[in-house]
């Protein structure tokens, strides 16, 4: 999955309008919803595309002789593509257009699914993940920018609901596609080609929302930078964001094991569950919550994500299902609720020039979150030791670390003001 945080950089000052026939409000709105409903079914197929080989990783090792360590790695190579494509063609669309940028991540997007609808190894499959990756992130500042730029409210909603939902929904799909239909390695990449294909259609009928602007080379060179009056409570909040992605990571690579393992089947549907209840539930939990303060909201996420990490400890280790995925779900409160704390915490302390910098260094704290751990943890669970222990250990050190960002946080709070 991928982020549910803000573009990397605003918009230019967009055009004054032709003069021209004035529509009428009704029919204007009208048009806002149907350009802001196709730029985020975007968003939502580019993260379910991302999401869909989730159910199906434990029949990859099967049939192709891996392992666990081989799963996370598959992800995590995906996690770090979406981080140079965030960081180096982030702000793109802001100096050769929107369009052309998003029909090109169409065009990646729709390579990368069928590399792996025809995969017969690992190797395609690892391709056709870092294609994927480097198209979503660079698709995300795009599609972000491009909704906000038709309307900033309802496009602002928009940009934080759309990522959490087509992982959510993506997984779950993918889950039941794979274990109820027919052609289950193929049926769900074919999908989304067709997804993909009419999107492409339907952006390369959008106008430009924004003029071009000069310094496209400057563009492509990632600035990573926390300027100093930021410095304290990017400290305090990297914890609590590190451990906060390193959530959706496990649920993402390793879930779908411990999901039929807890429930003693083998069923592929079970799969995405677990990813669709995180996902889907901090998506509802960021727009739900977006109007407390920022302090409050990180305070809401650090307790939550705690509660939730603990009763998935407890429940993975009493062998409950239930127990898990109640858990599990309370735990997706608290990663989405934290996540937007977190950068609602630190971006206010950056000047307007700054901010790309430092959002680019909070991506860095988010993405090493969401792959390192699911490494190590499936590095753990390849040398032999048993993935529910591995899971319950790994859910405790995001407690540990939701603790240490609690601590920071009320330390730092003071000097913030």
């Amino acid at each position: 999955m991928t982020s549910v945080m803000p573009s990397v950089a605003p918009s230019p000052q967009a055009p004054a309008p032709t003069p021209g026939p004035v529509p009428s409000v009704g029919a204007a709105v009208a048009g806002e919803i149907r350009r802001l409903a196709l730029y985020g079914s975007v968003v939502v197929s580019f993260l379910a595309a991302s999401a869909a080989p989730t159910p199906l990783y434990q029949h990859y090792n099967t049939v192709w002789h891996g392992t666990a360590l081989t799963t996370t790695t598959a992800f995590a190579s995906y996690a770090g593509a979406v981080l140079v494509g965030l960081l180096m063609l982030g702000e793109l669309s802001n100096h050769v257009g929107r369009r052309p940028v998003l029909l090109a991540a169409i065009a990646a997007q729709a390579l990368s699914v069928t590399l792996i609808a025809t995969a017969g190894s690992f190797a395609p499959l690892f391709a056709a993940r870092i294609i994927q990756g480097v198209a979503t992130g660079a698709a995300l500042g795009t599609l972000g920018a491009s909704m906000i730029d038709i309307h900033r409210d309802r496009g602002t909603i928009l940009n934080v609901a759309a990522p959490g939902i087509g992982s959510g929904v993506g997984a779950l799909v993918a889950g039941l596609l794979v274990g109820y239909l027919p052609w289950p390695t193929h049926l769900v990449y074919l999908t989304l080609l067709v997804i993909l294909v009419a999107q492409g259609v339907g952006i390369a009928r959008q106008p430009e929302t924004t003029p071009r602007a000069p310094g496209l080379v400057g563009s492509l060179r990632p600035q990573i930078a926390v300027p100093a009056p930021a410095r304290a409570a990017f400290l305090a909040a990297a914890p609590v964001i590190f451990a906060a992605w390193a959530l959706p990571g496990f649920y993402a690579s390793l879930g779908p094991a411990l999901t039929r393992d807890l429930a003693h089947s083998r069923s592929v549907a079970l799969g995405g569950v677990a990813l669709f209840l995180v996902a889907g539930l901090a998506s509802v939990a960021s727009v739900v919550l977006r109007d407390l303060t920022a302090g409050r909201m990180m305070t809401v996420g650090i307790a939550t994500l705690a509660v939730g990490a603990v009763g998935s400890a407890g429940a993975i280790a009493a062998g409950s299902e239930a127990a898990y995925l109640v858990s599990t779900a309370l735990a997706g409160v608290g990663f989405g609720a934290s996540l937007q704390g977190g950068i609602r915490t630190v971006t206010p302390l950056a000047s307007p020039e700054q901010r790309p910098g430092l959002l680019s260094a909070v991506f860095v704290v988010s993405y090493a979150g969401m792959g390192i751990p699911a490494v190590i943890a499936g590095y753990l669970v390849s040398r032999g030791h048993d993935l529910r222990q591995v899971a319950v250990g790994y859910v405790l050190a995001l407690v540990l670390l939701a603790g240490a960002a609690a601590v920071s946080l009320a330390r730092t709070s003071p000097r913030r003001g």
